[in-house]
Parts: C-alpha cells; sequence; structure tokens
C-alpha cells in the first residue's frame, strides 16, 4: 500500500478521535458561543460533516478527476465556503446529532474511520467541486476536523494540541496554499516571530 495513503488514513483517524475526544468534553454546553453565529452544537456538527462527507461521497463514484489535490478543492471551493448555506448546513448537522451529540459523534467516527480503512485512496469520488481521487480529498476532510476542533477547544476553554501526524499534514496544506495564494511570505514571518499577521488573514 502507499505509504502516503497509509499516512493520511493515520492522520485522518487521528483527526477524528481527537474530535471525539474533544467533543466529549462539552459536558451541556451546547448552546454557548462556538465558531462565528454558531454556537458549539452547530459547530461540532458542521465538524462532524467532515466524518459524513467521506461516507456520503464514497456512494457518489465520479467518472473523471476534475480536481487533482487537495489545494485545487480549497481554491474551487473558496466562493462556496463563504456563502450562507455552510452556516446553515452546520446549524442542521448539529440539529442532527439529537439529543445527545457527543455519542453520535463517537457513533460516526466509528462507522467512517473503519470505511476510510478499507479502501485504497485511488476511489473516485463526486466532491462539491468535482470528481477526485480519495486520497486527494481525504487531506482536506483531516484540516477541517483538526480546525474546527481547535475551534472547539477555544470555545471551551481546553487547552489541547492536536495529534503529530494529523498536524503535520494540516500544516503542510497550510503551506502549499500560502505557496499558491502568494502569502508564504507573510505566514513565514508570523511564524518565526518577526510580525504579526493581519486581522482576518486566511490561506483559504
Amino acid at each position: 500500500m502507499d505509504s502516503s495513503w497509509t499516512t493520511s488514513r493515520r492522520a485522518f483517524a487521528e483527526a477524528a478521535d481527537w474530535f471525539v475526544a474533544t467533543t466529549a468534553l462539552v459536558d451541556g454546553r451546547w448552546a454557548q458561543p462556538g465558531l462565528g453565529e454558531w454556537d458549539v452544537r452547530s459547530l461540532v456538527g458542521h465538524t462532524s460533516r467532515a466524518l459524513l462527507t467521506v461516507e456520503a461521497y464514497l456512494q457518489r463514484p465520479a467518472d473523471r478527476v476534475d480536481l487533482e489535490s487537495a489545494v485545487a478543492y480549497y481554491r474551487a471551493t473558496s466562493a462556496m465556503a463563504a456563502g450562507p448555506e455552510v452556516a446553515e448546513r452546520g446549524r442542521a448537522a448539529g440539529e442532527a446529532l439529537g439529543a445527545d451529540p457527543a455519542p453520535a459523534v463517537a457513533a460516526i467516527r466509528a462507522r467512517v474511520v473503519p470505511l476510510v480503512d478499507s479502501c485504497d485512496g485511488t476511489e473516485l469520488v463526486t466532491t462539491i467541486a468535482g470528481g477526485m481521487r480519495l486520497s486527494d480529498y481525504l487531506p482536506t476532510r483531516t484540516f477541517e476536523l483538526v480546525a474546527h476542533t481547535a475551534d472547539l477547544t477555544a470555545a471551551l476553554g481546553v487547552r489541547s494540541e492536536p495529534p503529530a501526524v494529523a498536524a503535520e499534514q494540516v500544516l503542510e496544506l497550510v503551506g502549499r496554499l500560502a505557496v499558491v495564494g502568494t502569502k508564504a511570505a507573510q505566514l513565514l514571518r508570523a511564524a518565526t516571530g518577526r510580525e504579526g499577521l493581519p486581522p482576518g488573514f486566511t490561506v483559504l
């Protein structure tokens, strides 16, 4: 099996486990502020979609590759990500988790991670932006899991770091996005303590 695919599967599983463990710490605080217009329940709902879309897209095989990389996916979906539909889908996903969201999240993880482990990465899936190889799409889901679990730790006031393999893959993707978006120098200067980042800075 391709070692890069093995690493991607491990990163995804680590990120999913971190999300499940952090969600278990909510302890009834579902209605408190989460991120932007989302409360904690909606933030958890949105993050759960990083798992659920993998499951759903594997049931929608593509007949061609439209996007060759995770970077291409984020470039193609940047306008969609800013739309009001994203916030509404997050709220709907949060409600769909039911009266006890933490076990519901754990159950989703228990379905999806073994499903990914049964794949070899060459599967073609139909994403919202077009056909992709699963091996190229999965790092975007790890990115979403890590980024939004970090948002959840901030909302809950929990000090927690993402697992190493997941963090490395996500930061590698951040670096690639910064290069493509001509923001590498700005990000590097901030990361090395030269200057801070401006409000609203993003590589997405």
